[in-house]
């Protein structure tokens, strides 16, 4: 992985690339930037292992559907000022790839806002778009559907992608960023020097 070339491209894009050598760093970053807001979290085992979520709480209001479930969560989430997401794959050459089961990341992320933040470990990094959506589609997702329970073949038998046609499905939206979109103030790309989430 060439850093220097993924943040190149990625702010090529549009984006605003944020490195820390931990997700310590990275976590205190977000507490220390973030006050006053309102904060719409997307489901993230990256977020959930960096323990934001109760930082965050102590002088913002925070909506988390992993926290707090259902729908008025996912609507408070949606609409805040500020939302932060991880990602399923980044490719080196600076496209963000996420796949969703009910497209409240997709959706809400896109929204207008002040500022989205994409947070992931240099595990989800790919030389190419190809290779990170591969990892998308063939770790990511299958170890959320294990995580989740899920009786679908990815989770039950060696973890890759069967393209099913399971009702347990969770792999039912894919969302490529190619650059920042429209309507967003500020879109950082915040990459942690260790291998932490999906």
């Amino acid at each position: 992985m060439n850093l220097e070339a993924l943040q190149k491209n990625l702010e090529d894009r549009g984006f605003t690339y944020l490195y820390f050598p931990t997700a310590q760093e990275a976590a205190d970053y977000l507490v220390d930037t973030l006050h006053g807001k309102t904060i719409g979290i997307g489901g993230s085992m990256t977020l959930e292992a960096m323990g934001v979520y109760e930082r965050l709480q102590a002088d913002n209001q925070v909506y988390w559907h992993a926290k707090v479930p259902g729908p008025e969560t996912l609507s408070q989430a949606a609409a805040a000022q500020v939302y932060l997401s991880s990602v399923n794959g980044i490719a080196q050459t600076g496209e963000l790839i996420n796949i969703d089961g009910t497209g409240n990341r997709i959706s809400a992320a896109s929204a207008a806002k002040e500022a989205v933040y994409y947070i992931a470990g240099v595990n989800k990094v790919g030389e190419s778009f190809e290779k990170a959506l591969w990892r998308a589609r063939n770790i990511a997702a299958p170890l959320n559907a294990r995580r989740l329970g899920r009786k679908t073949p990815c989770a039950l038998k060696e973890l890759k992608c069967y393209d099913c046609k399971s009702p347990e499905r969770i792999c039912r939206g894919l969302s490529v960023l190619w650059r920042k979109l429209n309507g967003t103030e500020k879109c950082y790309v915040v990459l942690i020097g260790e291998e932490i989430g999906y």
